[in-house]
């Protein structure tokens, strides 16, 4: 899994790119929490996600409330069909917003 970061004042884009599993989740886990500093608006473009474990969406879950605490957004961009029916069949699109 590689992540690509671009801030733009309060808001940070994070492309992710690969496999988000339980080898991958605790890194994207850690890049999240290590550049939310002053960002209120958090875009993950999943448009090169492949797959997702529930590692990843617990990875997900917490970083929903970490923008959640701070009064700030957070989308979940371009993920494929197959990424949205594992949102879809676990419940979290009611969670995550998906765009």
């Amino acid at each position: 899994m590689t992540i690509q970061q671009t801030k733009d004042g309060e808001t940070l884009t994070m492309a992710i790119e690969g496999r988000i599993d339980t080898l991958t989740a605790p890194e994207l886990k850690t890049q999240i929490e290590g550049a939310i500093d002053g960002v209120m608006d958090l875009i993950l473009d999943f448009s090169k996600v492949d797959y997702i474990s529930s590692a990843g969406l617990r990875s997900l879950m917490t970083a929903q409330n970490w923008m959640d605490a701070r009064d700030g957004s957070m989308v979940i961009r371009n993920a494929s069909k197959n990424i949205q029916g594992i949102f879809k069949v676990t419940g979290l699109d009611s969670f995550l917003v998906l765009e």
